[in-house]
């Protein structure tokens, strides 16, 4: 991709009527465009980063026997007045909208509901267990603050993950392969080693949940760590149970942190609630057990974007990266090193190497300013200086440092990394 066709610019000034860090960055370095409070569209960069995500959660998924699909956003009342989540007094997050015969229909904010309905005509016998549905699919919530960026969104995109078991054994063991999955989910995007398995209420469902914290300044939650296990408490519960759940330790130490995922044991609210039932060996009609585990991909991005920066802009990890390389021609008189630039990037293209090629008319130092701030893991510079040896600059974002290689080293060396 050609910078000077890219339509996204970027900008010195902050947005002013921005709070959050992540959403700052992400506009400034041209990712996304806010539409409203808690609205953004993800711009040609932003959507490269929110797709590795994507596929980065996908893959995590599929591998743990997950199956992809995709619901309806627009959800009829009777299927929630099943849980009693339908009314505004229950849920206070709904949007809702009308038809033209003035049906009243909302707007998914989760779909256990839907998919519990949904699996009545797939579940009937102990042979159709275990089954694990998932999609990454919009949602809408009507949050009554939405002041953090992308972190925190009206609407948003949701990876929901959905399992159904015979019993609380197998779900059990499901459960722990999620949070494995999950936390190397969090290792390839970057954040792994501020990631947290935390400890929170269970609300309905049971008495405790699992939410994966990422600490850091800007959070939103209040976490306790137990440096004995690595794992933590959320602050809702500590008072009830002011010791480490897994040691006994009460020396845990406060953080800041952001949610970037959950799981939940739902046991058989859900399928009693619709009848999802299975017949056994026996012939006897057991309530199918339930389980749900979220991450947002959006979420995840916004706290990357808070984590991995510095006060020239983003950090992107090699899978989260919009692009591979940011090639950088640094220009000549005669228009000569922007030529060798373009056959250096259908070079790399050609070998499936994905490429933010710099070929603007504009000074270096524009051109650095700008590389930094959006955040490609390598940066490769072509100067005149260096080109007459067939020669390249490769500097590393993450670590501020560079070094010159021939050319033909470096595409042999990259190529070898895939």
């Amino acid at each position: 991709m050609k910078q000077s066709i890219l339509f996204s610019k970027t900008r010195k000034e902050s947005p002013k009527d921005e709070v959050s860090k992540n959403a700052d960055l992400l506009i400034r370095a041209g990712y996304i465009h806010k539409e409203m409070a808690g609205v953004y569209t993800f711009l040609p960069l932003g959507l490269r980063v929110l797709s590795n995500i994507n596929e980065i959660v996908r893959q995590e998924m599929n591998k743990i026997g997950g199956q992809e699909m995709f619901l309806s956003a627009l959800q009829e009342r009777t299927i929630w007045e099943k849980t009693g989540r339908w009314s505004d007094q229950s849920v206070d997050i709904w949007f809702k909208t009308k038809l033209k015969n003035d049906t009243v229909l909302g707007l998914g904010f989760t779909h256990e509901e839907p998919l519990t309905n949904l699996m009545r005509d797939h579940i009937r016998s102990w042979r159709d267990l275990p089954r694990y549905v998932y999609q990454i699919q919009t949602k809408f919530r009507n949050e009554i603050r939405a002041k953090s960026g992308i972190i925190r969104g009206r609407e948003f995109l949701m990876k929901d993950l959905y399992s159904f078991c015979r019993d609380q054994k197998e779900h059990d063991a499901f459960y722990e392969i999620v949070k494995d999955a999950y936390m190397k989910i969090f290792a390839r995007a970057g954040i792994a080693d501020k990631t947290y398995i935390t400890f929170a209420s269970g609300g309905s469902f049971s008495k405790y949940s699992h939410e994966f914290q990422t600490l850091t300044s800007a959070g939103e939650d209040t976490i306790h760590l137990c440096l004995n296990c690595k794992i933590a408490i959320n602050d809702e519960i500590i008072k009830e149970n002011p010791a480490c759940p897994r040691c006994g330790n009460r020396k845990l130490k406060r953080e800041k942190s952001i949610e970037v995922g959950n799981i939940f044991s739902l046991g058989t609210r859900f399928s009693e609630a619709f009848g999802l039932v299975y017949v056994d060996e026996k012939g006897a009609k057991i309530p199918v057990i339930m389980g749900s585990y979220g991450i947002g991909p959006g979420r995840l991005m916004g706290v990357i974007a808070e984590l991995l920066s510095d006060e020239k802009g983003l950090i992107w990890p090699e899978e989260v990266a919009p692009y591979e390389i940011h090639l950088i021609a640094i220009n000549d008189k005669t228009g000569a090193v922007v030529g060798l630039g373009e056959k250096y990037e259908a070079e790399l293209e050609e070998k499936n190497i994905s490429v933010l090629f710099d070929d603007r008319d504009a000074r270096a130092g524009e051109k650095f300013a700008d590389a930094d701030l959006i955040g490609i893991g390598r940066q490769v510079i072509v100067s005149e200086k260096n080109s007459a040896a067939g020669i390249v600059e490769i500097k590393s974002r993450m670590t501020g440092t560079a070094e010159k290689k021939k050319w033909e080293t470096f595409v042999q060396e990259i190529t070898h990394e895939k």
